[in-house]
C-alpha cells in the first residue's frame, strides 16, 4: 500500500489555461512531499502565466508562502530558524520557480470538511492509491 497520494481538482476560468483533474501516488514518500507535489503539478498544468487561487489543506505549504517561511529559508541558505537544512528542498525550489511564473494566492481549507474541491481531491487521491496498489 502506498504511503501517500496526491490529487488536484482544477477549475478553469479561461478555456485556454487548463481544465481537468490530476492524480498520482508514490510508494515511498511523505505527506508533506505529496502536498508539495500536488501544488507543483497544479502550476505545471497551466499553459500560460496566470493569476492563480491555489487551495490546499496543507498548512505546511500555505504558511511557507503566507508567513514568509520560504523567503526566510532562502535568505538563510535553505536553513530553518533552528539552522537545520530545510526538508524537501528539491520540491520547495521547484515550487518556488513555478510561483515566479504566476501570481499565486495561497488559500488554506480545512481537510475532510465541506469544501467541494478539497473533497474531490481526496476522492482522486484514494483512487490513485487504489490504482497503484493494483500494480504491486
Amino acid at each position: 500500500m502506498p504511503d501517500c497520494e496526491l490529487a488536484l481538482f482544477v477549475r478553469q476560468r479561461e478555456p485556454r489555461v487548463v481544465d481537468g483533474e490530476l492524480r498520482g501516488a508514490e510508494l515511498t514518500t511523505t505527506n508533506n512531499r505529496m502536498e508539495l507535489t500536488a501544488a507543483i503539478r497544479a502550476l505545471e498544468a497551466l499553459k500560460m502565466p496566470c493569476t492563480v487561487r491555489l487551495y490546499t489543506d496543507s498548512l505546511y505549504v500555505t504558511n511557507a508562502f503566507k508567513k514568509g517561511w520560504l523567503a526566510n529559508w532562502q535568505r538563510n541558505g535553505w536553513r530553518t530558524a533552528d539552522k537545520k537544512p530545510v526538508s524537501n528542498i528539491d520540491l520547495w525550489q521547484e515550487l518556488h520557480a513555478l510561483t515566479l511564473q504566476h501570481e499565486v494566492q495561497w488559500n488554506w481549507v480545512k481537510g475532510h470538511s465541506t469544501n467541494e474541491g478539497n473533497n474531490r481531491a481526496d476522492e482522486l487521491a484514494v483512487l490513485a492509491r487504489e490504482e497503484l496498489a493494483k500494480t504491486l
